[in-house]
């Protein structure tokens, strides 16, 4: 407990020494350059009061002239005259803001039914009309009226000097002075004595604390007394000549006066400054031997590092410079109050305090010092640190938000036309403001800025509000279209982006018009699909029940068990494939089917699948025509799936073809694809739309005789999709015909 006192004293001292010393070195900086003179008299604050006796001496005694013989001094000049004659402008304009400001007056007069006053102010403005033509006229009526308007400046400036009499009386008590008139010999003095001995002795430096040889002039008066406007000097008379001598201060000067108070408080101050800063240098020395000795100040700094180190460092940083900050203020405080001290004992409190809170404060920056150079040891871990830090955080922020403005400039640009509208626009609406705050400069510019209002401005805004109202008729239709209503198409002029624009949600509306009718027909298929599993998987499967529940009866005779078996075992196994189809289609359109593929022959492939109905097509009563190339046709499929899509489509051919007709099978190949076709006339009804044949339980037939799943055109297209080929069907009437490409494979 011992030792954490110790060092809180040690760190506590070392910051009172540290901050005494900083704030004594920095009172001579602050006012070493008005404290290095011998003494007061060498100053240039006592150079600036003996400026000013001067002026009052030569103002209020020296070149002292009554007003009335000031007033006969005066002069009037050319310059005088046109300056009077022109003040207000020139005749014209006189006149013009004469009639303008008495018209007014004389029609509201007339309106009240006043005729006598009206004729009142008519007389006054003519005679005020009057006046100023002969101004310009004749220089002999201008001449006296410059006159008394330099007489009226004559006395209000001797009504003005007599404010500052009672500082030339002060100042006359503190100086002592004898000055004479170089031409005439005339002397000045207040002296008691006049006599060259008795001058001698009272100016000599056993009787004066200071004392100068000086030339008084016309100028000194000139200025001891500070005019309004333009310098008037007639009260000043130019024949008084000028006037050389000596002023000083006496050293019988009442402790009391003004001078005598500056002269000793500098004294006092000049003193008070040299031992504060030379106590301050050797505690600045002191405390930096401390610093360097002592350990209470890494010991205390680790006790709050883990509780530090939580900071983000920039914040941290940022604390140590408000506490420089504050430290040096608070020192700079300390310091200004010193030469204070005297005069004021408050000003010791505020130094007292001052102190201490900057001890306070250097104090922590000791501690924080101690914690920076550690962590600067430790470069990389500063770096890391740095990454976490709020401005480093902040800056990215920044960097995000500059890089997005910039992709939204660069956005903006894609299409250059409204790009450049936007900018022309932005610079007309600058232009035009600029334009209304030239009115301020003169009205005229007024006729200008209608021009451009009515040239620019009112076109501008119609052809903005003709596109904000386009624009609102484009939102409100994509709101229409949001809420499911289609409605009319948009009105397509012009070759704007808002055109395009309007265009291209014409375009949409026609995509979700089709979207429509396309989901509609998806609902009537999916209803159909329903119905038509239903009624494929129920069809055996109710024949299996049936003709089971017929095998358990007992009086079943064996000629009727084996028809009832060959009936279940047929209905099972056309179940079988219905069953085997359904998951084969939901494989395909789930992607779920991995592919072998191989280089192979399409032409041998497609002889195979035929191969497998030889027996088949010979007993059927259909022709069957196949053409192939001599060539082989090879393509990068897999044999086993596709070979599948050949079996499908002769097997629909064989079920669904008009007996006696042909069968047209053809192999070829167009622009780097593999084309084979399949032709049948169908011995039912086309009355479906093509593409719906591809649909999954749709069969060519209405009447469903046949024993197919449905499935089977939907399989084969799903197998050639996945080869990156196309399945296409065409009808017409009652011919049936079935193409698919395949990619080739080049050798």
């Amino acid at each position: 407990m011992a030792t954490k006192w110790k060092s809180r004293i040690t760190i506590a001292f070392t910051a009172f020494l540290f901050t005494f010393g900083l704030s004594g070195i920095l009172a001579i900086f602050t006012f070493g350059s008005n404290y290095i003179h011998g003494d007061y008299f060498h100053t240039s604050e006592f150079q600036m009061q003996l400026d000013e006796f001067k002026g009052y001496l030569s103002t209020f005694e020296l070149y002292n002239m009554p007003i009335e013989e000031a007033k006969k001094e005066i002069k009037v000049t050319k310059d005088d005259i046109i300056e009077h004659r022109y003040r207000y402008g020139n005749l014209p304009d006189q006149i013009n803001n004469i009639k303008a400001q008495y018209e007014e007056k004389i029609q509201t007069a007339i309106g009240e039914g006043n005729q006598e006053a009206a004729d009142a102010f008519t007389a006054e403005m003519d005679a005020k009309i009057e006046d100023i033509t002969k101004n310009f006229k004749s220089d002999e009526y201008v001449e006296p009226k410059v006159i008394k308007e330099k007489e009226k400046r004559i006395e209000d400036y001797y009504k003005k000097r007599e404010n500052y009499r009672s500082d030339y009386l002060r100042n006359k008590e503190a100086f002592r002075y004898y000055v004479k008139n170089i031409e005439t010999g005339k002397v000045y003095t207040n002296l008691k004595n006049s006599e060259e001995d008795a001058i001698k002795e009272d100016f000599s430096e056993k009787h004066t604390l200071f004392v100068t040889n000086t030339t008084v002039t016309r100028d000194d008066a000139t200025y001891a007394v500070p005019e309004d406007g333009e310098r008037l000097d007639s009260f000043i008379p130019t024949t008084a000549g000028t006037f050389d001598g000596q002023i000083a201060i006496p050293a019988s000067l009442s402790s009391t006066n003004f001078i005598m108070s500056a002269y000793k408080n500098y004294k006092r101050n000049q003193m008070l400054l040299l031992i504060y800063t030379l106590a301050g240098l050797v505690a600045l020395i002191g405390s930096v031997l401390i610093l360097k000795k002592s350990k209470a100040i890494p010991a205390t700094a680790e006790k709050w590092r883990p509780y530090y180190n939580k900071i983000p460092i920039d914040i941290r940083t940022i604390f140590f410079l408000i506490a420089v900050i504050g430290a040096f203020i608070a020192i700079y405080v300390i310091s200004d109050q010193l030469i204070y001290v005297y005069e004021n004992p408050y000003d010791g409190v505020e130094m007292v305090i001052g102190l201490i809170i900057a001890s306070f404060i250097a104090s922590l920056i000791f501690i924080q010092w101690n914690y920076l150079m550690t962590e600067i040891k430790d470069w990389p871990n500063v770096k890391k640190q740095w990454e976490k830090a709020l401005l480093h955080m902040a800056y990215r922020k920044m960097r995000e938000l500059f890089q997005r403005s910039r992709k939204s400039l660069t956005e903006a640009f894609l299409n250059q036309s409204t790009g450049t509208q936007l900018f022309i626009l932005l610079a007309i609406v600058f232009g035009m403001g600029l334009a209304a705050i030239v009115i301020i400069i003169h009205p005229i510019f007024i006729v200008f800025y209608l021009f451009l209002l009515a040239v620019i401005g009112i076109p501008m805004v119609m052809i903005m509000v003709n596109k904000i109202g386009y624009l609102n008729r484009i939102v409100e239709k994509t709101n229409e279209l949001a809420a499911g209503r289609l409605g009319e198409n948009l009105q397509v002029t012009g070759n704007s982006v808002l055109t395009k624009l309007a265009d291209n949600i014409n375009l949409l509306k026609q995509g979700v018009k089709t979207s429509q009718n396309e989901q509609a027909k998806s609902e009537r298929l999916k209803t159909e699909l329903i119905t038509n599993v239903s009624h494929d998987l129920r069809t055996p499967l109710t024949s299996i029940i049936t003709y089971t529940e017929l095998l358990k009866t007992a009086d079943v005779s064996s000629d009727e068990r084996i028809a009832y078996l060959e009936i279940i075992d047929r209905k099972s196994k056309r179940l079988k494939v219905l069953i085997d189809d359904l998951f084969e289609v939901s494989k395909m359109a789930s992607g779920n089917i991995e592919l072998k593929k191989d280089k192979v022959d399409l032409v041998q492939l497609l002889q195979q699948a035929l191969a497998e109905y030889d027996e088949t097509i010979n007993e059927s009563n259909l022709q069957f025509r196949v053409t192939k190339p001599e060539k082989p046709v090879y393509s990068f499929v897999d044999g086993q799936k596709l070979w599948r899509v050949f079996d499908n489509l002769i097997g629909n051919i064989l079920k669904y073809s008009l007996v006696h007709s042909r069968v047209y099978i053809g192999v070829s190949t167009l622009d780097g694809l593999a084309i084979i076709t399949f032709k049948n006339v169908s011995k039912y009804e086309l009355n479906e739309n093509s593409n719906e044949l591809f649909e999954r339980f749709k069969r060519g037939d209405t009447s469903r005789h046949t024993e197919g799943s449905g499935l089977g055109l939907a399989i084969a297209q799903s197998i050639v999709d996945l080869h990156d080929g196309r399945l296409e069907i065409e009808t017409d009437g009652d011919l049936f015909k079935v193409k698919i490409s395949l990619n080739l494979v080049i050798e």
